[in-house]
């Protein structure tokens, strides 16, 4: 038993110094999406504000992309929790229990959670050939087309395909969902008139409005936008959907069991890099919003997707989508 208590306080011990000195080598973020898309161009500015706040460490970013995020997500649950192993990833860390019958990991206990980053509105857009030139007339037309309506979306799981998924679900306009290889094919569908709808990220969606190739109508957030390109938009809550919002989020990740005092050191500089000015002039050319809420900390930052996954569970399982 003596001995047992020395090996347990000694072991203690060595904890608790590797945390003081963490980090003493380089971290990786895992973003579990493929390079140059919205998540990874997040992780790389966050990466480059963190490093400031830790030793100036050098922070890689590992694209471990597949299996609707699934496999970056398990690549960091299975890590050795020490803190140099993270994962920056969105709304799909609260998406996947539904989504998929099995999964790897359990999103709310396989994992520490150490806060939000950013919200990222969405917009309702159209082909530009659609007749309607704003919302009120948007509604009637979906209306009179009821059951005609082709709606696209960037593939399961995809920001897109959640929020085409809540606007089906509150219009109740038995659109035809039309799943894409990605964003770009289907904004290149969209602009060609091939399908009628899209509602998609800010970081997607604003470069083809500015140039008028799509035809918008409203954005997805509870007030409207500042930026001048987005701001005479109405929300879709102000159009008569009440209730109706979504943000796409990135949130950071450990594997389950950081130590105290590491999770504390990831954290404060998690807080630090979103008061950079920086990294939120980056933000805001990405159309993102860098929060400034109590879902920086962990507890709120746990809460807030648990709120998520009560949110999306019986709207995915309406619909019918599972990725098996």
């Amino acid at each position: 038993m003596k001995r047992l208590s020395i090996a347990l306080l000694a072991a203690a011990g060595m904890t608790a110094a590797l945390a003081q000195g963490f980090p003493t080598k380089p971290i990786t973020f895992v973003v579990p999406f493929s390079a140059g898309g919205p998540t990874d161009r997040v992780a790389r500015d966050l990466a480059e504000a963190m490093r400031k706040q830790l030793n100036d460490v050098t922070i890689v970013i590992d694209n471990a992309a597949g299996a609707g995020s699934s496999i970056g997500t398990a690549k960091v649950a299975r890590a050795p929790a020490d803190g140099y192993t993270l994962l920056l990833t969105h709304i799909g860390m609260s998406t996947m229990p539904a989504l998929y019958k099995s999964l790897p990991f359990k999103v709310e206990s396989d994992f520490d959670y150490l806060g939000l980053v950013n919200d990222v509105p969405m917009t309702l857009i159209a082909r530009p050939s659609l007749e309607a030139n704003n919302y009120a007339e948007l509604s009637k037309w979906i209306t009179a087309n009821k059951g005609k309506i082709n709606l696209g979306n960037a593939g399961l799981g995809s920001a897109s395909q959640l929020c085409g998924l809540l606007l089906d679900s509150a219009i109740k306009a038995d659109m035809t969902p039309v799943p894409y290889k990605g964003t770009a094919p289907a904004i290149s569908d969209l602009i060609g008139g091939q399908i009628d709808l899209l509602c998609d990220q800010t970081t997607n969606t604003s470069g083809q409005i500015e140039a008028k190739k799509v035809k918008a109508y409203a954005v997805t957030t509870a007030q409207r936008l500042k930026t001048p390109l987005l701001k005479d938009l109405p929300t879709l809550q102000e159009s008569g959907l009440k209730g109706f919002e979504v943000t796409i989020w990135h949130g950071l990740y450990g594997p389950k069991g950081l130590p105290a005092d590491v999770a504390t050191k990831i954290n404060t500089a998690l807080k630090s890099a979103l008061k950079d000015p920086d990294f939120i002039k980056k933000q805001e050319g990405l159309g993102a919003v860098v929060v400034t809420d109590n879902r920086q900390e962990p507890t709120a930052h746990k809460a807030f997707v648990a709120a998520e996954i009560a949110k999306w569970t019986p709207i995915i399982k309406a619909a019918g989508v599972s990725a098996d």
